[in-house]
This record gives structure tokens, sequence and C-alpha cells, in this order.
């Protein structure tokens, strides 16, 4: 029987170039991005410029704000730490007092947690008067007036009243209504344009996981429907949004109409580097009545947790992206249930995930046994294999295919089912991949080395940056690729070599995996880093046990020997597999016949 002796000489140089021609991959590409992000930054300060222009034009609609004139208003209560500024009637400030936000001073997760501060957000009701001048309500300066948890600011604009009435509520929400008196006397427009710039803040240590995490939501159809938007441009001309949304990794800011905005676009553009992610631009109408506007709106301030979001019952749970259809239902039915069920009985985060990992690989096992015996059926009839390879090695590859067949059909080895572990594990990685990094109940929990097990741990810091794996090394991510690298090494015995010139030696795909998996779990969140060092570890312990404790070759080979005595029914797929190879043969000799008529 062949022995895996691990990666000969040819494989390693095999690897090696491999390795090399990744890595010029990635040096090329990475100068690609670095030029693209150079003439971005170029564009954003154009950009910038723009902007400061518009708003020293927009200042002048009216001359007399003065910082002096701007006043602010404060409401409280143990979730919630509000400030409104009398510039616009606008929320300036939004703490969430039960989170902390992440210090890359300390790298600790001590400052407070502001949605809302510095000007980040503005957003104010646009229309023209009868001589078509533009009126914004942001450029006002409104009068504030606090009474218990609620704040009322008014302006007066060529004799009319706006009022914006804001209400702090339970459960991270802020009633806002909006009530006009007199305002048909200078406009005649029967909607007003509701305008919302807002660059979300750095909140967390993996700022290219959190900005890949912030995007539009929004809901429509009376709630029923939501969708998001990641890209550059959001387009919902002909849907009337229920409410609309920025969310980042694990908070989000949400503006609820009660009439609903319609027309609505938006825009969004990544920020490259310090406090701010992304820039959101959101524009959409809402209703006037007789050129009134009398609207009811709410905010809402929330972090991204699944019983808190569902008990709104107005689809906010959606926000969440825990994965589509199947994806979505396993983390919901099951990974966030188990990891709760398990973290009730007093265990770090760390321990839960580790038992979470054991539960998972004993409701695996049953397939993970029967790829392992199918695996050592395959050793076994190898000088079979072997055999068959030499026979026909310079006969039609069609002929040796259809004789290899038979081998594995006469010995019942049905090479299919080694799939089906391999089809298990897409979806559960797909769930994993988007657990770990949005389950709030992980972020800031600590395990040995990594701080937050939502994001990376870099307690090997590079004085450079290296490509596709940032300035760090996570051990997380080492350890996991170690392990992944051993038990590739285990399994790949038994893998056929290429019997023909230019096929891919699948060993050394295969010990490349390992390398390449480490750029990505390098950025990713150490939990899930942890779960796949001990989920691989696991693995690798199932193999020893399953070889030397419970499968015997020579059970398996005696096995063999009475499958081959048995009369073998042929099952539809092998039928319609010799069906196709017997049609390729016939047009193959058909080819050969009218090229010697024609010689």
């Amino acid at each position: 029987m062949q022995q895996n002796n691990g990666i000969d000489k040819k494989q390693m140089i095999s690897f090696a170039v491999l390795c090399l021609v990744l890595f010029g991959f990635m040096f090329y590409f990475q100068n690609k991005q670095a030029k693209e992000e150079q003439l971005k930054a170029q564009q954003q300060k154009t950009e910038q410029v723009k902007s400061a222009v518009k708003q020293t034009q927009a200042s002048n609609i009216n001359p007399n704000v003065t910082p002096n004139a701007i006043q602010t208003a404060n409401l409280g209560n143990n979730e919630l730490k509000l400030e409104f500024s009398s510039l616009g009637g606008q929320l300036s400030k939004v703490e969430l007092l039960k989170y902390k936000a992440y210090n890359h001073k300390t790298d600790n997760a001590d400052q407070p947690l502001y949605l809302i501060n510095k000007n980040n957000s503005k957003y104010g009701f646009q229309f023209k008067d009868k001589t078509g001048k533009v009126i914004n309500t942001k450029d006002l300066v409104f009068a504030p007036t606090v009474n218990g948890n609620a704040v009322t600011l008014t302006a007066d604009y060529n004799g009319a009243v706006i009022q914006f009435i804001y209400t702090l509520l339970p459960k991270y929400t802020v009633d806002f209504k909006v009530r006009t008196q007199g305002l048909a006397n200078i406009t005649a427009d029967n909607k007003a344009d509701f305008i919302w710039d807002y660059n979300v803040r750095n909140l967390e240590k993996g700022r290219a996981q959190e900005q890949s995490h912030s995007e539009f939501s929004y809901a429509f159809n009376n709630y029923k429907d939501y969708d998001y938007d990641g890209r550059t441009t959001m387009d919902e001309e002909k849907e009337t949004l229920n409410w609309i949304g920025v969310k980042q990794q694990f908070f989000s800011s949400v503006i609820e109409a009660k009439n609903g905005f319609t027309q609505s676009k938006g825009n969004q553009e990544n920020v490259e580097e310090g406090e701010y992610l992304k820039k959101f631009n959101y524009e959409g109408f809402v209703q006037m009545t007789g050129s009134e506007l009398n609207q009811d709106f709410t905010w809402y301030f929330m972090p991204l947790d699944l019983p808190l979001l569902k008990s709104y019952d107005k689809n906010f749970d959606e926000i969440l992206p825990l994965g589509w259809s199947f994806i979505g239902w396993m983390n919901r039915g099951f990974f966030i249930p188990m990891y709760n069920f398990i973290a009730s009985w007093g265990l770090t985060a760390g321990w839960a995930i580790f038992l979470l990992t054991i539960i998972v690989k004993l409701i695996l096992s049953p397939i993970m046994y029967k790829q392992h015996k199918l695996s050592a059926m395959m050793k076994v009839i190898r000088p079979e294999i072997d055999e068959v390879n030499a026979k026909f090695k310079d006969a039609d590859p069609m002929k040796k295919q259809q004789a290899t067949m038979e081998v594995y059909r006469k010995a019942g080895v049905n090479q299919m089912a080694g799939c089906l572990p391999a089809l298990v594990q897409i979806p559960i990685f797909y769930a994993l991949f988007r657990f770990f990094p949005n389950f709030i109940d992980l972020r800031g929990k600590g395990f040995w080395f990594a701080k937050d097990l939502t994001a990376y741990d870099d307690l090997i810091k590079l004085p450079f940056k290296i490509p596709f794996l940032g300035d760090h090394l996570s051990i997380f991510a080492l350890a996991c690729t170690v392990v992944i690298l051993i038990y590739t090494v285990m399994t790949s015995g038994n893998m056929q070599q290429p019997q023909q010139e230019g096929m891919p030696n699948m060993k050394v795909l295969m010990y490349i995996f390992p390398i390449t998996f480490l750029f990505f779990l390098n950025t990713s969140a150490s939990g899930l880093s942890w779960y796949y060092f001990v989920s691989n570890a696991i693995n690798i312990l199932i193999i020893l046990v399953i070889k030397y404790w419970i499968l015997d070759e020579k059970k398996i080979h005696a096995q063999i020997q009475a499958n081959k005595e048995k009369p073998k029914a042929e099952g539809k797929f092998q039928k319609r597999m010799r069906e196709m190879m017997e049609k390729a043969q016939e047009q193959q000799k058909i080819q050969e016949q009218h090229r010697s008529k024609k010689k």
C-alpha cells in the first residue's frame, strides 16, 4: 500500500513557484490599488473644496447666524444622551451610554460612543418660496424649549412658524414631529425635500471590516420588504420607503416617516483614513398638505441586538446581516440560541465558542465518519487503481476512466460521497463568517490575547505593511493556518496524482489553500479563527481515533472483496456516466474514421 510521505522535492518546487506567482499577483494588484486610492484621494479633496463653497453660499441665506446665536438643549435617559442645536433644529450629539467606542491610541474600547458628534450629521427639509428661492431648515436658527423629556425648537421665517418637537422615549427611540403655521403664505410646494448628510464614525477596531458593513438599509411595502445598498449609489424612486437607515457593524441610525419617503436616492463614498468611515447622502420627499408641513417621524439610534430589533415589529431585524435564506436561518435558529444557551452557564465568550464548536462537530460526526471510511477504502483499492493507470497509460483517456470507475463500482466505493462533507461545510462556513463579526454579544469580549472576538488580534505588530495581510499577524489566524496545514498533510495521502501532463497537482493546491486562508483570517474576527482552530484540531483527533481505534483496514479489505463478489445494480448516476462515455467514444470513432478516409 502507498504510504503518505508528506511533500517530495517536486511538490516543494511546484509549491514555491505557485507561491511566487501568487505573491506576484498580490504586489501587482496592490500597486494598482494604491494608484486608484491616490486618484480617489485627489477627487475627495476636490469634493471637499466644492462642499465648503456650497456651505458658505448656503449660510448666506441667514447672515444673522453667528456662533453666539447658536444654543443647545439636552435630553437623556439610561440609554441615550442627546444634544440639540438651535442651528437647523437638529440633533447635534447622540451618545449610546451602554456602549463604548474603540480607542486607537490606547488599543481599548474606552471612548464614549457617539453616533452623532462634531457636525457629522446634518439634516433638514428643503422647499422653495414663491420667488423660487431655496429654503432649507438646517440653515434656520431655532429657539429651544425643554419640557420634561421633550424639547421644542421653534423658528420664524418671514412670518411662518416652523416647529421641531423631539420626545425621548425608551428603547433608543426619539419621536420627531414637524409642525408649521403660515408656511402656505411663503411657498406653493406640495412636498418637501428631506436631505440627510451623514459621515459615519469609526467605532470599531477593524476599520476595513466595519467599513464593509456600513451601508444604506431601508424598508418599504408597509414594512414587509427590506433591502440594503452597499454600493456607490441607491435609487428607489418607485418605492415609498417606510424608513431609511445607515447601518454600521453594530449600530444603526434610522429615521422612520409615518407617511413614507418617496423618490428616494442616495450615494455613499469610502473615507480611507481618519475618524470617519463613509460619507452618506440621502434625499427623499415627504408630502405637504395645503403647503403646510405637518408630518410625524421617529429617530432610532440603536444597537443591532436581535431581540431588541425584533421588539420594534418594523422589520428592523433584517438590518442585522446574518445571511440570506438557509444561512440566515442557521444563525437565527441555531448558532445565536446555542451560543446564548452555553454562555448562560457563566462561561467566558472564548470557552462558549469552544463548546459550540464541539457541539457542531458532534452533529457532523456521522458525515465525517463516512468521509474517513471512504478515504480508508480508497487507500485499500489504491493498488488496483495504480494497475489500471499503468495498463491504460497510453490508451484512450475515456477507456481509462471507464476502467477506473469499474474498479470503484465493484468495490462498492461511491466517490460522490466524498463531496458531501465539503458541501455541508460551505453553508456552515458562510453562516459563521456572518455570525462572528455581527453578533453584538461578542463585541468587546476578550479571550487570551484577543481583546475583542469580533475583531482581529494584533499581538504581533509589523513595522511595515504586507499586501492583503496588513501591518500585523493574528496569532489565532496563524494557529488556525498551522492546524489546517497539518490536517491537509494527514488527509492528502490517498489523493491521486495527475496522470496526464499539464494537469494540476491537487496535493500542491491543497497545501497552498491554508496559506491563502491566512490572508483572509488575518483581518477577520478572531472568534472565527478561534472556532476554525478548534474545529480543525478536533478533525485531527477524529482522524487519529478513527484510524487507530475504529476503522480496521483488514475488515475494510474483506468487505471490499465481498462487495466484488456480489452482483451490483447499476445506479442512475453510474448508468448516465457510462452512457455519456460510450456516446463520446462512438463520436471519437466516427471522427477517426472520417480522418482516415480523408487521408
